[in-house]
């Protein structure tokens, strides 16, 4: 694949891979077959001893009713060293999460490892995002613009939100890197499941046991909602 031509806001040797590793074919229709199934998907990878489950407490949708399934492109993002008001002054703006809309593929998710207290994506980010056919964006740390995000149907999920712009407060300090979110270890290319109800980073070499196990347990719980639909006694219901 020829090399994206770089926005050139952060610099090249930042970016660790300018093509995000691919799931195996299936894996991820699989995954959104399955519908808002992070509850489900919860449950296997407990049984297959994964960390990767972060509740909707925490990060949470800006988007009812969305359920998103893609590859994680990761941003990592920190505080910038000059003061604030002289870098608004200055317009240094060292955010760099519109690399990432760059070099993204469609149904890609973009996670970001933020900045608290500020926000690490705004509404013009969100249209970019969306105009390149991402899945959405996951975000440990502030967002703005939701009206905007939800305008254009871009699917965030969040840690907070607050009108300070991050434009003169963070740098973007690498691009498709292992990041960390709540704790969770996320590599670029792991799937990203998040619905209503939170989020699951599966990691990619997992993901097909995953689904296996998941499309199991889904099949078992549709088995049983017909039973409890169909006036099944509740001693007599399936297990």
């Amino acid at each position: 694949m020829a090399e994206n031509k770089l926005t050139g806001k952060i610099a090249r040797e930042r970016i660790r891979m300018l093509e995000t590793p691919r799931p195996a074919d299936g894996i991820i229709e699989g995954f959104r077959a399955l519908g808002d199934a992070s509850g489900i998907v919860s449950d296997v990878m407990d049984e297959l001893g994964i960390p990767g489950v972060v509740g909707a407490s925490v990060l949470r949708p800006t988007l009812a009713g969305s359920c998103v399934v893609g590859t994680a492109l990761t941003v990592r993002n920190i505080v910038q060293r000059e003061h604030v008001y002289e870098s608004a002054r200055r317009h240094v703006n060292k955010m760099a999460e519109f690399e990432a809309h760059n070099l993204a593929r469609p149904g890609d998710v973009v996670v970001i490892d933020g900045v608290p207290g500020i926000s690490n994506m705004g509404g013009i980010s969100a249209q970019t995002g969306q105009r390149q056919g991402e899945a959405g964006a996951i975000v440990f740390g502030g967002v703005r613009d939701l009206a905007h995000s939800r305008r254009v149907g871009y699917p965030v999920w969040a840690t907070e939100v607050t009108p300070v712009t991050g434009k003169w407060r963070i740098e973007t300090v690498e691009i498709n890197g292992e990041i960390e979110v709540a704790g969770i270890r996320v590599a670029p290319g792991d799937i990203v499941l998040a619905d209503d109800t939170g989020v699951c980073f599966i990691p990619r070499l997992r993901a097909a046991e995953v689904l296996e196990l998941a499309k199991q347990k889904s099949a078992a719980e549709e088995k049983k909602c017909a039973a409890i639909d169909a006036g099944v006694p509740v001693a007599d219901l399936p297990a």
